[in-house]
């Protein structure tokens, strides 16, 4: 189903393709016909060029401001909530207005406009009575075109990327305000979901097809228009109000199943004091799928503060491995960014190296110490006779 959906729309934009420069060829193969015939040829050709690309951004801009979205808003926003700014919409607005009605007041000149205007810029293609005709023609042919592709463009790409940047915005936003609750966990998750809703990273972490039926139905709705992100999260909220210890969150997640692999990890990253290290290594270093390294990296994330200098070595060797390896973990994806963060919040550390043991030394046959040869004690005389 997916992918009879994906070349269908692979097939539609090659539609698009073609019919655009379809219409486009039409018009430009009509100016070289006509130029072949002048007595300057490429005068009228780089004068026709002019004119019809002037023409066209023109038309652009006119179905720019007719294509601009309008904003659903409703009348009681909460207290400090974004808004988007509607000054180009109202702009929008007031220019179609205005230019509507100076066209119905007009419309009875219409032919003699555009007589005049034909007469204008008949010397760019060459002069002559035959080149009035054919430059208004001209400018009319490549202003619709212009008007229908800026209308069609801005009527399809430009909401999408207006919502995309808001939802974003929402996200970051919403980063901040658990950052400054002391959730670290929460505020990267989200700030990582803004970066993809952006385009500025890439590789998501897919949700393996049978993980919604191994998660609790307790947990919250796998099912859900969230799935399993959202159950990681609810998990994440009730972890520090959970019963459970650190011994049976870690036998959680050694029971295999990959469901309650990755809803201990979510009480990890909850609950820092419930987070078993190991456990946390073999996701990062052995994962079941990227969904279930994505959020090993965040609990690790989790523990960075409460790590001993060995501890963070081992955790600083396990997640440069994943990055340097060329089957671990892709460039400018969402476990890259959280790996590289993990990484620059380590302390810059040797590797740990085993102790080796200390090379026995060989006894030395010392020569004997060289004694000086005694003096020979002051022979004693008689004793002096008094006097």
């Amino acid at each position: 189903m997916a992918k009879a959906r994906r070349s269908g729309a692979a097939g539609l934009r090659t539609a698009k393709g073609a019919a655009a420069g379809v219409l486009a060829g039409t018009g430009l193969l009509g100016l070289l016909m006509f130029s072949l015939g002048r007595d300057e040829p490429w005068q009228a050709v780089g004068g026709g060029l002019v004119v019809s690309g002037a023409s066209m951004v023109l038309g652009g801009a006119l179905g720019f401001l007719f294509g601009v979205p309008r904003v659903r808003g409703g009348s009681g926003e909460p207290q400090g909530s974004y808004a988007p700014n509607t000054n180009l919409e109202q702009v929008s607005d007031w220019l179609t207005k205005v230019l509507l009605g100076v066209g119905l007041t007009q419309l009875g000149s219409l032919g003699e406009r555009l007589h005049q205007l034909g007469t204008a810029l008949a010397p760019a293609l060459g002069g002559g009575d035959s080149a009035v005709p054919f430059a208004a023609a001209l400018v009319l042919y490549f202003l619709v075109l212009g008007f229908l592709a800026g209308w069609l463009v801005t009527r399809l790409a430009l909401p999408r990327a207006l919502t995309d940047a808001d939802e974003a915005l929402d996200l970051f936003l919403a980063g901040q305000d658990r950052d400054r609750h002391g959730d670290k966990v929460g505020a990267d998750d989200l700030r990582v979901r803004a970066m993809q809703q952006l385009g500025l990273l890439g590789g998501t972490a897919e949700q393996p097809a049978a993980l919604a039926n191994q998660l609790p139905p307790s947990a919250g709705a796998p099912n859900g228009p969230n799935g399993p992100d959202g159950v990681v999260a609810e998990v994440r909220a009730t972890a520090r109000r959970s019963a459970l210890t650190a011994e049976q969150v870690r036998q959680l997640f050694a029971e295999g199943s990959e469901g309650r692999r990755i809803q201990a990890l979510a009480l990890m990253q909850g609950d820092p004091a419930l987070a078993d290290l190991s456990s946390v290594l073999d996701a990062i270093e052995r994962p079941r799928s990227d969904f279930e390294q994505y959020h090993a990296l965040l609990a690790a994330r989790g523990l960075l503060s409460r790590l001993p200098a060995a501890d963070a070595r081992r955790l600083r060797d396990a997640v440069a491995g994943r990055l340097m390896d060329p089957e671990g973990i892709p460039y400018r994806s969402d476990r890259s960014w959280l790996a590289e963060k993990i990484l620059s919040q380590l302390p810059t550390m040797p590797p740990l190296v085993p102790a080796q043991p200390e090379a026995r030394q060989e006894p030395t046959q010392q020569e004997p110490a060289r004694q000086e040869p005694a003096q020979p004690a002051p022979a004693e005389g008689p004793e002096p006779s008094g006097p």
